[in-house]
């Protein structure tokens, strides 16, 4: 017991504000815990990115693969920043809280951060369980599930951000701004080839070897739950700051 009191203990982590359970839901032990432990969270996140990056077809090894294939390959090379939508949510929390450790807090990561980890925390599973037909028949059940749980986990560590971060408007503007435009390239607009979302069942490449095709209504259905979790996440974002400044955790 004693143990579980020094891990979660406060001495030096930033204070916990009394804020509504929608924008802070975490047991203030938990946060503690992940705060206390924010190297390792890290660490941890950046093995994910690279193993993201490589789910997307930047193969370094094996050494009998090309070294772009799968998602990327088919994709121009224009529009590569636009696909491994997770290893970049993965990349900003590492770096949001990365930055922190070494006293160097930056908001415009943090905002970054904290829309990858609601964004592609959530719509992953959604579409995991969406299609969940198509996506065990193309991925073994052990895959499956660690995509699905450890997606959850960018969720819950999302929810750390708070406590080091005051969400100003700009930064929020400037998150706004990326993941919009990832909703625009991903479902509407590609600009250079098809849109770029991750692949669902379904998909072929086209004959060109340029662009994916994009049947319907599964397009329609991963579009909606981007759309719906950018607003989610807007919205979660300015909750936060405005409740920050009602408990006083923050100068207006």
């Amino acid at each position: 017991m004693s143990l579980l009191a020094d891990l979660t203990a406060t001495d030096g982590l930033p204070e916990r504000p009394d804020l509504p359970w929608y924008v802070a839901p975490l047991p203030r032990a938990v946060e503690n815990l992940g705060l206390r432990f924010a190297a390792l969270i890290v660490a941890i996140n950046l093995v994910g990115t690279a193993f993201g990056f490589w789910y997307y077809g930047l193969h370094p090894l094996p050494l009998s693969d090309p070294l772009i294939t799968w998602q990327l390959g088919g994709t121009p090379t224009s529009m590569w920043a636009f696909v491994p939508d997770s290893p970049v949510a993965t990349l900003f929390i590492a770096l949001a809280l990365g930055l922190w450790t070494l006293g160097r807090p930056n908001e415009y990561v943090n905002a970054l951060a904290f829309f990858g980890c609601w964004k592609l925390g959530l719509w992953t599973p959604f579409v995991l369980l969406a299609f969940a037909d198509g996506f065990t028949a193309a991925n073994p059940l052990p895959m499956y599930l660690f995509l699905l749980f450890s997606h959850l986990a960018m969720t819950v560590e999302g929810f750390l951000l708070y406590r080091i971060s005051g969400f100003p408007v700009r930064a929020v503007a400037v998150a706004v701004a990326w993941y919009g435009l990832n909703d625009v390239v991903d479902y509407f607009l590609p600009i250079a080839g098809t849109p770029h979302h991750t692949l669902m069942p379904g998909q072929a490449l086209r004959e060109s070897g340029i662009g994916f095709t994009h049947p319907s209504p599964t397009h329609e259905i991963a579009a909606a739950g981007a759309v719906v979790l950018t607003l989610t996440a807007t919205f979660l974002v300015l909750a936060t700051r405005v409740k920050l400044l009602e408990a006083g955790a923050l100068r207006s």
